[in-house]
C-alpha cells in the first residue's frame, strides 16, 4: 500500500473523517440579535454563517472554507477542549430540546477563540453528528 493511501500515516492526504459543517465563533454568536435567534428557529444557518467541510487528519483538524482567506487549520496544540454543550450563546431553545442538537464547542488557543460547530446537521430532525465528532477529536487529542 502506498504511504499516501494509509489512513494511519501522518503524511496521508486522506482524512480519517470528513463531514459538512456550519459554524460560528463565540464572538459572532454574541453579536446576534433577538430577531436572528428567532429566525434560527427556522434555519440555524442564520446564526452560523461559516460553512464548509470539516476534516480530521492524523496531524490536524481542518475547517475548510472558514473565511475569505481559506481554511482554518488546527493542530492538537491549538485546541484546549472539545465538548458538546449548550451555552448562554447557543441554548436549548435555539438548538432544539433534544440533546442531539448540542453544538460542538472547540476552545482554541488561536485568534478564532471559541468555535461553535454543527456537523452534519439534519435541519428537520434537529440532530447533528457533534457527539461522535467530540469523541473522535478528544481521542485524537489524547493521541497527539
Amino acid at each position: 500500500m502506498d504511504m499516501q493511501e494509509s489512513p494511519h500515516d501522518p503524511t496521508s492526504v486522506r482524512p480519517v473523517a470528513r463531514a459538512a459543517y456550519i459554524g460560528a465563533t463565540a464572538a459572532e454568536l454574541g453579536r446576534r440579535t433577538g430577531a436572528d435567534k428567532a429566525a434560527a428557529g427556522v434555519s440555524q444557518k442564520v446564526l452560523f454563517q461559516r460553512r464548509g467541510s470539516v476534516a480530521l487528519y492524523e496531524d490536524r483538524l481542518v475547517l475548510g472554507g472558514w473565511n475569505d482567506s481559506g481554511d482554518l487549520v488546527l493542530g492538537a496544540a491549538d485546541i484546549a477542549s472539545a465538548r458538546t454543550r449548550f451555552t448562554e450563546l447557543y441554548g436549548r431553545f435555539i438548538g432544539g430540546l433534544l440533546n442531539a442538537g448540542k453544538p460542538l464547542v472547540l476552545e482554541t488557543r488561536t485568534d478564532a477563540g471559541e468555535i461553535y460547530l454543527l456537523i452534519d446537521r439534519k435541519e428537520f430532525m434537529e440532530t447533528t453528528d457533534d457527539r461522535a465528532w467530540e469523541r473522535r477529536i478528544n481521542a485524537w487529542l489524547g493521541n497527539a
